[in-house]
């Protein structure tokens, strides 16, 4: 099954675009989910954090993901 990926902030830049699709073979857990694009995209794991959202609001790294699921990686935010 496909997952889609919505990207924010310095993501979008390290995905080289807004959104990434990619292939799972069953629900995983958040944290699965962070191993496997650390492995494809390395520079998230320069980052000081980054949040994952499910559904629109933060997921804890225990949290299934599955297809029906809205999924959004938020880097840190400053501002002032």
């Amino acid at each position: 099954m496909k997952i889609k990926i919505l990207a924010f902030g310095i993501a979008k830049d390290i995905f080289g675009a807004s959104e990434k699709e990619i292939e799972i073979k069953d629900a995983l857990t958040v944290q699965h989910l962070k191993n496997i694009l650390e492995e494809e995209f390395p520079e998230l794991k320069r980052l000081k954090a980054y949040f994952v959202a499910v559904d629109e609001e933060y997921a804890e790294d225990d949290q299934l993901i599955s297809s029906i699921n809205e999924i959004a990686i938020i880097p840190p935010v400053s501002g002032g």
